[in-house]
């Protein structure tokens, strides 16, 4: 299966429709864009905000314009690039899984509604999970996969070695899969919104 390729929109829709059945409200657009603009539209002012790293946020320009401070929300994500001690940094990032929005993308969508999220420390997972009540992610829709099977084989065989590449190639050590979520449903009793805008592009990996 060529994971780089975007899916059609019988299989958008066909997923959008499952996540809506997990309770994740999910919809499509066009472009990066216009996935910018609806994030701009989602979060109300005043809200605190925070993200995990991600390729996707970058290339529409989500990580940038958080940085700017042109905006009218509270950036989370600016205290921990500041803070210059390694163990009140830590704090900080563990504070922030308690966003009122916390953003991020995902490595894999199935048809029947499953997102799987790799991840080398874990730090955004617990916002993903439980701790923010708010939870956004932006999915180019080249990440949708007929099951968990190919999930879990696009995540080991085509995500990983190309994270592991674009790492090394900052100079960083590389990355490891330490950690794997498989999100099946978003409980409705627990009260929280989480979304997922599927960008009609290839998005991050």
């Amino acid at each position: 299966m060529d994971y780089s390729q975007t899916a059609s929109p019988e299989s958008t829709q066909k997923t959008i429709q499952a996540l809506a059945a997990h309770g994740i409200l999910a919809e499509l657009v066009p472009d990066g864009a216009s996935a910018l603009a609806r994030l701009k539209e989602l979060i109300p002012a005043g809200a605190s905000v925070s993200s995990g790293a991600s390729t996707t946020l970058d290339e529409i320009g989500f990580t940038e314009h958080l940085a700017s401070g042109a905006h009218p929300w509270n950036n989370l994500k600016a205290a921990i690039v500041a803070e210059k001690d390694p163990a009140r940094q830590t704090r900080l990032r563990r504070e922030s899984v308690l966003a009122d929005f916390y953003l991020g993308s995902v490595h894999a969508v199935t048809e029947d509604g499953q997102v799987v999220v790799a991840s080398n420390s874990g730090s955004q997972l617990p916002a993903y999970i439980y701790t923010s009540p708010n939870v956004i992610w932006v999915v180019g829709t080249q990440k949708i996969v007929p099951d968990l099977d190919h999930a879990l084989a696009r995540v080991d065989g085509y995500v990983i070695p190309l994270e592991d590449a674009r790492m090394k190639s900052t100079g960083a050590p590389g990355t490891a899969l330490n950690k794997l979520l498989i999100l099946k449903g978003e409980p409705a009793y627990l009260n929280r919104s989480v979304r997922l805008i599927f960008v009609n592009e290839r998005l991050g990996f």
